[in-house]
């Protein structure tokens, strides 16, 4: 009778009628299907979020005196509500990331907690843990004082990993049996382990395993039995031996290309071969080679190094020096770019990096010229493409008979593939920041290039204030905690910096790979430890990989990397944060080499190591070998080669050679012990 009422007063009174407003959550599912009124036990969905903006616009737009449609400004008004919540919501978020990223810093520099780059929640409940004397092993097992129980209980969980597995068939399970999800990464510390009464309430998460296709159920104390049985094998035995490449000390060759020292080359090798090393390396300098015309090449010296290392049958891996040599390490070697190309700098000096304040980097060609005919014709990268073809050409028996393994690609300077950003020659001191080199002008082009596409061509500039070569993080404007490094033409600026690094590797590995063609190619990697505990990562930065903590600054070079298939040659300090005075710096070498190392091996990427110049004693040694060999690794990674190199030549008497001896052992599996004696 309502209901008739109701069309009788329409009838009578059409100008009283509303227009129906369009339902804000039209788009959400109802509880209730549209017909007579809901019952009322019947709860209906509560907005939320954006949603509830758009409820209270309707509303308010509902209730106002216009009894006709509602207007365009409410309309309007409701827009700029829910652009508003949307900002909130990233600024809590962006709030929520920082609390954390602080939580995080405050524990690795007050708590001396080695907590990894990307730690988790997993990881500090470890360190938590740990610091409260409680045992926390890899697999996720935590007790106290005693070991843990030999028998998993209703809650006991644990991670299993058995080759006893890969020959398994399917079959009923019974209660005791544990099922693993290998989906999740392997570099997690803690496993998904679910026991058989949880499978109902996890199915989601079993039947993504590719495991459960093959696995058989085994009595507990098998696995238990199999765990135990390889949770303490040494990872220093046979097999997992790493060969050890020694690298030849520079001054046996002069800038003439001629071998000076055979009877010294001969004495160092002899050194070498008593240590039992593997191989050599050899580093071939361009500014030597063709260091007088472009294009004219003289490998005589190298023809004669060559001839003697093949006498003493060791493998041989060379490097394609594309930088300078000299400085406080090399004594009284000095080797610098070709003098043709000094010549070409001296009337066009953008062809070098150059930092905010003009000044020039001679170490290495600028990557702004890799595409620009500067250098008598060619561009950049067609100068080494031709001289590693005539490298290819000229010991072309080497490759065939197999004495050379390897080829390394110098991409920066020291070879490595970075910015020339630490410049001692330009006054840089450790722990500085550096500077960024990118105000040469081919550089410049570049990113007037990018800040026009872009739709910002006043971003066209780098950072002013960025610091200098010395400064800290928290001295400068761009690097400091919310500094501007994390601002709209901050990342747009960091992201055009660390391409150009990536876009210079891309273009020179790909004319490498075909001069090298069925030869494996080495690129070595830089380890920039300070500052990494800081939220900028502002070494990192300068050096040209973009790796703050929101940023993973690694996988996009190593993307590159892998589209080449080259080895990663990661450089290895060695160090020990509680090695630091008062850690001023906010090193973490053992978390950057985390995150490379991980980084790398999860893209399926050999990986190879070299240690950096300094003299190691044992304790730095066994830090070396449990990088290359990780212990308790469920992929069992470990270095494909590690080059060891030296200060001075062996020969001179500077090194420890029981040391050396004892690290050699180690790497290749001769010795059973730990390290530490």
């Amino acid at each position: 009778m309502n209901t008739n009422n109701s069309n009788q007063d329409l009838l009578i009174n059409p100008q009283q009628t509303q227009i129906p407003q369009p339902d804000p959550y039209s788009h959400l599912p109802h509880p209730v299907q549209p017909g007579p009124s809901p019952s009322p036990h019947t709860q209906t969905r509560r907005p939320r979020g954006f949603a509830a903006t758009a409820a209270a616009a309707a509303a308010a737009a509902s209730a106002d005196s216009t009894p006709a449609v509602s207007s365009p400004s409410a309309s309007g008004k409701g827009k700029r509500e829910r652009e508003k919540e949307k900002e909130r919501t990233k600024l809590r978020e962006r709030h929520r990331r920082a609390i954390t990223s602080r939580m995080l810093a405050g524990l690795r520099q007050y708590g001396d907690f080695p907590l990894p780059a990307r730690a988790d929640m997993n990881d500090v409940l470890a360190a938590l843990a740990r610091e409260a004397g409680w045992t926390v092993e890899a697999d996720g097992n935590t007790f106290r004082q005693s070991p843990p129980p030999s028998h998993t209980g209703s809650f006991g969980v644990r991670p299993v990993e058995s080759p006893l597995l890969k020959n398994c068939a399917v079959k009923e399970c019974q209660p005791s049996v544990l099922r693993i999800d290998e989906s999740l990464s392997p570099g997690s510390l803690d496993s998904m382990v679910i026991s058989e009464r949880e499978n109902s309430r996890n199915e989601k998460y079993t039947s993504a395993s590719p495991i459960n296709s093959v696995i058989e159920c085994l009595d507990a104390d098998q696995l238990i039995q199999d765990v135990h049985s390889g949770m303490h094998q040494n990872d220093f035995t046979e097999n997992s031996r790493v060969p050890v490449y020694v690298m030849l000390a520079n001054g046996f060759i002069n800038n003439c290309c001629q071998l000076i020292d055979p009877q010294g080359v001969r004495q160092e090798l002899s050194h070498m071969k008593s240590l039992d090393v593997d191989g050599v390396v050899v580093e071939c300098w361009w500014g030597v080679v063709e260091a007088w015309s472009p294009q004219k090449y003289v490998w005589s010296g190298y023809k004669e190094l060559f001839n003697i290392i093949q006498e003493f049958k060791l493998k041989l891996q060379v490097l394609m020096a594309f930088h300078e040599y000299g400085g406080n390490d090399s004594g009284d070697v000095l080797i610098s770019l070709p003098q043709w190309v000094l010549e070409i700098g001296k009337d066009n000096q953008d062809i070098f990096f150059t930092d905010r304040e003009g000044r020039r980097n001679t170490e290495c060609l600028s990557w702004g010229i890799d595409k620009e005919r500067v250098l008598k014709g060619r561009t950049g990268i067609e100068v080494y493409f031709d001289f590693m073809r005539s490298f290819r050409t000229e010991f072309n028996d080497l490759f065939t008979e197999g004495l050379i393994t390897a080829i390394e690609i110098g991409l920066g300077p020291s070879g490595e593939l970075k910015y020339p950003s630490f410049s001692e020659r330009l006054g840089w001191r450790y722990p500085g920041i550096g500077e960024f080199q990118c105000y040469d002008k081919y550089s410049q082009q570049n990113l007037r290039k990018a800040a026009k596409l872009r739709g910002h061509s006043f971003w066209a500039r780098g950072p002013d204030n960025a610091g200098q070569y010395n400064s800290r993080p928290h001295e400068t404007g761009f690097f400091c905690e919310r500094g501007d490094y994390d601002s709209y033409f901050g990342r747009f600026f960091l992201h055009w910096y660390s391409q150009s690094l990536i876009d210079h590797a891309d273009n020179v590995l790909s004319l490498a790979s075909f001069a090298f063609e069925d030869t494996k190619i080495i690129v070595k990697v830089p380890a920039v430890y300070w500052w990494y505990r800081t939220a900028s990562h502002a070494a990192e930065l300068t050096a040209g990989y973009y790796n703050p903590t929101n940023q993973d600054g690694y996988s996009p070079v190593f993307e590159v990397l892998k589209k080449h298939s080259v080895i990663v040659k990661f450089v290895c300090s060695g160090l020990h944060v509680s090695g630091f005075e008062n850690d001023e710096a906010l090193v973490d070498p053992e978390g950057l080499s985390w995150q490379v190392l991980n980084s790398a091996w999860d893209r399926g990427l050999t990986v190879a190591g070299v240690n950096m110049l300094a003299c190691y004693d044992r304790d730095g040694y066994r830090r070396v070998v449990e990088m290359a060999k990780p212990r308790n690794d469920p992929d069992h990674h470990r270095f494909s080669f590690f080059v060891y190199q030296q200060p001075s030549a062996l020969s001179q008497g500077t090194i420890c050679f029981p040391e050396l001896d004892y690290f050699i052992k180690c790497m290749h599996g001769g010795i059973t012990g730990d390290l530490v004696s």
